[in-house]
């Protein structure tokens, strides 16, 4: 067992490789800890990423109805959230929408849809934007998150330019039919290994929150690792009524950076993105947060409002960090509470998305 979470630290920097015990202790240390635990995760996030954050920007091409019964999602079969639904946007819709994140600085585009997989069609019809988007922003990145792949179309999204495909494990596989019953934990191994064949880079990562245990964090973590997953985006459920989940409220600022020291340990030179219900359960750590992720969802998400574009920005700069830009330099970003005994405490219910894809308004960004 190590002395202190720097000399864990060090034992990571050497080449060591992450037991359960020492993830155990990770979530399980104390209040007082948090900052050592924090500026440990901090010398590895930076002796692998420097100073620099890495700017994602989501544009949802699909929004809700999907066949899927995910209990955490405002998308599912049979959600009352009211959120935006409409079926594909079209290519030129789809690029306006990419263009505007790229413009605030994002370095990678998510093109997300909604649904269990894409057809043959989607994949042609995404690979269309694709290619139309690498016409006009050669530099930047694009991933595809469109579910669970057939075969041959991963190869053809890595034909259209496509760099990384996103499918979240989302949790471990021993409590994963207790989140969705319409498909299993090894549909979605399947479709990052899919992904990975076709020399794709395999973006994976979690949503916490939903009721898991230690235990069940530790295995989804250490699951990821094993599938080598080049980023790990770590999702806070984001309780939507209407959704199964609503109420959830299971998650505490402290935890939250206890999740991603975690993650940080496990993978020490993975890009981890802290993403979609980051402000209602960061809250004010959301700055702190920086010193263990080295990467972040720029503005809105799929179907929820983000906090302003630029004051993530400001953020980035104002905690001493820059935007990676897409070809990989660092520029400067754009400059212009405390946890309690309570999960429930200051919660912020998910604000609906009402602006970007999908609408006659301006994207947040």
């Amino acid at each position: 067992m190590f002395n202190s979470f720097h000399n864990l630290a060090d034992r990571q920097l050497a080449g060591g490789i992450l037991t359960r015990e020492d993830a155990q202790a990770i979530l399980a240390s104390a209040d007082d800890e948090l900052l050592e635990l924090v500026a440990a995760a901090a010398k590895l996030r930076r002796a692998h990423f420097a100073d620099t954050v890495k700017v994602n920007y989501l544009v949802n091409l699909k929004s809700g109805l999907c066949p899927e019964d995910c209990t955490y999602c405002s998308q599912r079969l049979g959600s009352a959230a009211e959120i935006l639904k409409y079926t594909w946007l079209k290519p030129e819709e789809a690029a306006e929408q990419a263009a505007s994140g790229i413009r605030a600085g994002a370095s990678r585009v998510c093109l997300v849809a909604s649904g269990k997989g894409p057809t043959d069609r989607d994949v042609d019809r995404v690979a269309t934007m694709v290619q139309g988007l690498k016409d006009e922003h050669p530099h930047v990145e694009v991933c595809a998150c469109l579910g669970i792949l057939k075969d041959g179309q991963a190869d053809r999204l890595k034909a259209a330019g496509v760099d990384a495909y996103n499918h979240n494990l989302n949790t471990s596989e021993s409590n994963y039919a207790d989140i969705c019953t319409t498909h299993d934990y090894a549909d979605r191994v399947r479709t990052v290994g899919k992904a990975k064949d076709a020399g794709l880079s395999p973006c994976s990562g979690l949503i916490v929150g939903m009721g898991e245990s230690n235990e069940e964090l530790i295995d989804a973590v250490f699951a990821l690792r094993e599938l080598g997953s080049d980023s790990i985006p770590v999702n806070f459920l984001m309780p939507f009524d209407g959704t199964p989940l609503e109420g959830t409220w299971l998650l505490t600022p402290a935890h939250c950076l206890r999740i991603l020291a975690l993650v940080r340990f496990a993978c020490p030179d993975t890009e981890l993105r802290m993403a979609g219900g980051r402000e209602m359960h960061l809250r004010s750590l959301q700055p702190l947060a920086l010193h263990v992720a080295n990467s972040l969802f720029l503005g809105d998400y799929l179907t929820s409002e983000g906090q302003a574009a630029q004051a993530d920005l400001d953020m980035i700069a104002d905690a001493g960090f820059t935007v990676l830009a897409p070809a990989g330099a660092a520029v400067p970003a754009a400059a212009g509470g405390t946890d309690d005994d309570s999960a429930a405490a200051g919660t912020v219910e998910p604000a609906i998305r009402r602006r970007g894809a999908g609408t006659g308004l301006a994207p947040n960004a």
